[in-house]
Parts: C-alpha cells; sequence; structure tokens
C-alpha cells in the first residue's frame, strides 16, 4: 500500500540491482540448510501434538493456542474458538480435493498462437485482426511466453506479430507483453494494460466514426504500465487536453527501466516497451 514499486524501493522485497548479486554472501547451501531447521522445529512441535504428518494436522483447530485458552473465560478467545469450529457435516473437504478450472483452455490466446506460429517459428512477419470481449483477460500473455520460450528476454524483431482488435478488452490487456508484438486496439480496455510490460507495445485508441471526446473520455482503465519495464531511458508526454486515464505515477517516466507513454487528444494511447534487458521492478 506504499504505492511505490514503480520506484524500485518497496520495504518488502528484495530488487535486483547495480551490485545486489555482490551484496548477497554465503553459498546457496545456507539457504537449504535454513529450511531444514525449519522442517526439523515443525517435525517437534508435531512430535509435542501426538501428530505423525503434516496431512493429520489440517482441520485441527482443538491444537491452536486459542482454541485451548477459550475455557479461561477470555471474551475474545471464546469468540474466535467459534470461527475455528469444524464444518459441519464432518464429510466436508478440509483441504484441497480437487482442480480448479481457470478456463485457459478456452482462452483468446491460443487462436493468436496458431494464427501466429509463421512469426514463432521463422520469424516472419504477420498481421491480422480479431475480435475481443471483456471476458478476454491478459491477451497476449499466453502469446508472450511462447515468444520468451523460444528467443528469451530478446524476443522478436518489433513488430514482427501485430495484432489489431475491435471492441472491449478485460483486465491485464497485454500484461507481460514480449518484445515483437504489437497489440493494437480500437474501443477501450480495463484496468492494468500494459502490467508488467516487457518490450511489447500496446495501443489503444477509439473507433475512428467516434465522437465527443474530450478529457474526460476514459479509454483505458486504472493502474496503467503497471510494474512495466523498458531498456533505454524514456520520457513521457502528457499534452495538457490529456485524458486523466493512466496511474499518476507513471507521468515522471524518466529514468531506466521506465516504458514510453504517449496520451494523443484523439482518444489514443500509446504505449512503447524497450528492447533491451533490464531489472525488474516490483
Amino acid at each position: 500500500m506504499m504505492r511505490k514499486c514503480h520506484l524500485n524501493t518497496a520495504r518488502s522485497a528484495w530488487h535486483p540491482g547495480p551490485g545486489a548479486a555482490q551484496a548477497l554472501q554465503g553459498p546457496a547451501e545456507h539457504v537449504v540448510n535454513y529450511f531444514f531447521f525449519v522442517a526439523e522445529e515443525a517435525r517437534e512441535i508435531m512430535a509435542q501434538l501426538g501428530i505423525r504428518r503434516l496431512d493429520e494436522l489440517i482441520g485441527r483447530a482443538t491444537c491452536s493456542t486459542c482454541a485451548r485458552a477459550s475455557s479461561t473465560g477470555s471474551e475474545g478467545a471464546r469468540l474466535l474458538a467459534h470461527l475455528l469450529q469444524p464444518p459441519m457435516p464432518h464429510e466436508v473437504a478440509r483441504r484441497h480435493c480437487e482442480t480448479q478450472d481457470h478456463g485457459l483452455d478456452r482462452a483468446l490466446d491460443h487462436k493468436l498462437i496458431a494464427v501466429a506460429q509463421p512469426a514463432l517459428e521463422r520469424q516472419e512477419r504477420v498481421s491480422f485482426i480479431s475480435p475481443i470481449r471483456n471476458v478476454n483477460r491478459t491477451v497476449g500473455t499466453m502469446l508472450s511466453a511462447q515468444v520468451a520460450r523460444r528467443y528469451g528476454h530478446q524476443g522478436l524483431p518489433d513488430d514482427t506479430i501485430h495484432i489489431q482488435f475491435q471492441g472491449t478488452a478485460g483486465q491485464s490487456f497485454g500484461a507481460f507483453l514480449a518484445h515483437g508484438i504489437t497489440l493494437d486496439l480500437v474501443g477501450d480496455a480495463n484496468d492494468y494494460t500494459g502490467k508488467g510490460l516487457s518490450g511489447g507495445r500496446v495501443i489503444v485508441r477509439s473507433p475512428n466514426d467516434f465522437r465527443g471526446f474530450g478529457p474526460e473520455h476514459i479509454i483505458v482503465g486504472n493502474t496503467v504500465l503497471y510494474g512495466a519495464i523498458a531498456a533505454r531511458p524514456t520520457s513521457t508526454a502528457w499534452p495538457a487536453s490529456a485524458s486523466p486515464c493512466a496511474c499518476p505515477r507513471q507521468r515522471g517516466g524518466r529514468g531506466h527501466g521506465r516504458p514510453r507513454l504517449r496520451v494523443h487528444d484523439k482518444g489514443t494511447v500509446v504505449v512503447l516497451g524497450g528492447t533491451g534487458r533490464t531489472s525488474p521492478p516490483g
């Protein structure tokens, strides 16, 4: 909640940067040894409870300290003890017992990957048009994964895969987009457009027949370009009549690792990612 991840100064995580590797002393075996100590302590606690396996602890609310403290008369402990009661009836599952269906087999990216095979296999330029709806989320992410598996962070040559979408994009349109992919959306997009952008290009623009664009018109949602990276020092252009549709923290736009964001007074948001390697922000 500190809103500082884009500044690479988050308190709760370690962010790689210049000289970071030298700051970490000690071999990897120290980390392995630490987890052995964690496992040993957990085993000691389980032995005190008469538990042989972690599976036997699932649902055992009576082993918790708060449940035992309910007999002391503490009102707070008694209230918490009610929340820790085993589910009724007892046949109700207490642990993961089935695979959750995320609907990935119906993702739009499967069609994009199929059409983009010449680009993925032989780096041939591919351009096509596809409809999009707001139920299509994280469009371009699975396609970017295919690019990353084959060509790494460097990706494909610029604009090798150019896809024009028509309609309304769902959340996280163009998330983690790899270099060499251009997503050109004629319509509007939801929150987190360009999240984690990794060198790709995202274009969002109003249809040609749209009338009445003004400063209050919004064509992308909140938190645009959250965690996006670029390869070179870049700048952000915000004309006076630009829509306040992008995250304010991106308006500075200066320094290494920032993408270029252009918001034109005609209702077009153009996001230009970098081409090289850089350390990802939070």
